[in-house]
């Protein structure tokens, strides 16, 4: 049988696809929705990913201000500097911030960059509207699909 996670990144694929098709957007990254669907359950979790990747985006953004950084650098920096927040939030700050440490964890290793690119792209409020929207789609689907099954 197909793994939960592998099934909700196809069915995010798919509503990636269709959203930046029919309405020009993208929802944080082509497998950031079937991601986010799966933590959807978790909204903490959700905040603490999309403040990682607010704060990648600032951080890059600031840096943007005194050195050339654009196209594949720009993608690239996103990423790792994403990925180094996600570390150290994991690593360091979440240590403080909780007596249980799994409740703060951020979703996924990349996406908090691959969401920060598209808010330098289209802007936060478009980028995580679109990404809401996609994600709990993909949700629906997923409970339509394994209905009580789905015990997350």
């Amino acid at each position: 049988m197909v793994d939960l996670s592998t099934i909700s990144v196809g069915i995010g694929l798919v509503f990636s696809f269709v959203f930046s098709e029919l309405f020009s957007l993208v929802p944080g990254g082509m497998v950031v929705p079937g991601y986010m669907a799966l933590g959807l359950h978790e909204p903490i979790r959700v905040l603490v990913t999309l403040g990682v990747a607010v704060t990648t985006w600032l951080v890059v953004a600031s840096l943007a201000q005194h050195v050339i950084i654009y196209g594949r650098r720009r993608t690239v920096l996103m990423i790792l500097v994403g990925f180094l927040f996600n570390l150290l939030f994991e690593r360091y700050l979440m240590i403080y911030l909780t007596s249980q440490p799994m409740e703060l964890v951020v979703i996924g290793q990349i996406i908090p960059g691959l969401i920060a690119i598209w808010f330098d792209k289209q802007g936060p409020i478009v980028t995580t509207a679109t990404l809401i929207i996609a994600a709990v789609s993909v949700r629906l689907v997923l409970i339509l699909l394994y209905g009580s099954e789905l015990m997350l």
